[in-house]
C-alpha cells in the first residue's frame, strides 16, 4: 500500500514530535528530598526549597545538563517512594550505610560532617559517652544513622525517636528530653536561631563507619549504574571547578566534604 506524500509528511512530523518529547522527558531528573532538615534542605514559609542539598542538586543537574524537579517526601517513606518511581534520586543528606545498600544504590559521598550531642545550657551532661548520658532521655530523628548510633550506644539511656528534627528540638526547648543527637552542622544552624538559644553542643561524636558510613551520598534505584556514574562524574566536576566550594562557603566555615 502506498502512502501519499502529505500523509507521509504528517507521520514524519508526528514521529519527530514524539522523539523530541521523549528526549525532553529524559532531560528532567526528579529529585526526592525531605524539606525539613536545615541547613541541608528546608521549605521556607512561601514553599521554596532551600539549603545545601538543594544547591548541590541544582549544581549537579547543571553539570549533567538536565533539569532538576524536586519532590518533597517525609523521611520515613523516602526510600519506598524512590523504589516506587516517585522520583529518580534522593538528595537529602542520606548517609551511605550497608543497611541502606540492601535497598538502594549510592553515589560517592558529597559531604561528610560529624554528629554531635546538644543539651540545655544548664545541663549537667559533661560529654558524649554512654556514661555521660546514662539515665538521660535523648531525642533523635528516627530511621537515621543518628538513631541507629544512639540505640546501639546509649543503652542505659531512654532514646526517644521523632519523625522530624523539628519535633525533638521542640521537646528539648520545653524540657521533655535531656539531650539530642544530630549532625553538628544541623545543630549549629539551630543554635544560632532564637529558638536554639536554649541550648549548647556538649561535644561531637567520632563517627563509627559501620553505623554512620563514609558520608552522605545520592541514593538511586538499584541497578541504575549509568545514572550513578553520571552523578559521580558531576560530583567530581563541581569539586574541581570551584562550584562545590562556592556552595560550601555559602553555608559553612569549613569544608563539609571532609577528609
Amino acid at each position: 500500500m502506498r502512502i501519499s506524500s502529505r500523509v507521509s509528511l504528517a507521520l514524519s512530523a508526528a514521529a519527530l514530535a514524539l522523539t523530541i518529547g521523549a528526549a525532553q522527558a529524559q532531560e528532567k531528573l526528579r529529585i526526592g528530598t525531605e524539606g525539613a532538615y536545615p541547613p541541608f534542605n528546608n521549605l521556607t514559609a512561601d514553599g521554596q526549597l532551600v539549603g545545601f542539598d538543594i544547591d548541590i542538586a541544582n549544581a549537579l543537574c547543571e553539570e549533567m545538563k538536565v533539569e532538576c524537579e524536586f519532590v518533597t517526601q517525609d523521611w520515613d517513606g523516602i526510600i519506598p517512594a524512590l523504589q516506587a518511581n516517585r522520583f529518580d534520586a534522593i538528595i537529602a543528606s542520606m548517609s551511605i550505610t550497608d543497611e541502606r545498600k540492601k535497598q538502594v544504590d549510592f553515589t560517592n559521598k558529597y559531604y561528610n560532617t560529624p554528629p554531635a550531642i546538644v543539651a540545655p545550657k544548664d545541663t549537667d551532661i559533661a560529654g558524649v559517652s554512654a556514661e555521660d548520658l546514662a539515665g538521660k532521655t535523648i531525642g533523635v530523628q528516627g530511621s537515621t544513622t543518628h538513631s541507629n548510633y544512639s540505640e546501639a550506644t546509649y543503652t542505659d539511656s531512654d532514646v526517644k525517636l521523632y519523625p522530624t528534627a523539628d519535633e525533638y528540638k521542640l521537646d528539648l526547648i520545653n524540657g521533655r528530653i535531656d539531650a539530642a543527637n544530630d549532625d553538628v552542622t544541623v545543630l549549629e544552624e539551630w543554635l544560632a536561631t532564637e529558638e536554639g538559644a536554649c541550648c549548647k553542643i556538649v561535644g561531637t561524636i567520632t563517627p563509627v563507619e559501620e553505623i554512620h558510613g563514609p558520608g552522605a551520598g545520592i541514593a538511586i534505584r538499584q541497578g541504575e549504574d549509568e545514572l550513578r556514574e553520571r552523578f559521580n562524574a558531576a560530583i567530581d566536576a563541581i569539586r574541581a571547578n570551584g562550584k562545590y566550594k562556592e556552595i560550601n562557603d555559602k553555608y559553612f566555615s569549613f569544608d563539609a566534604y571532609g577528609s
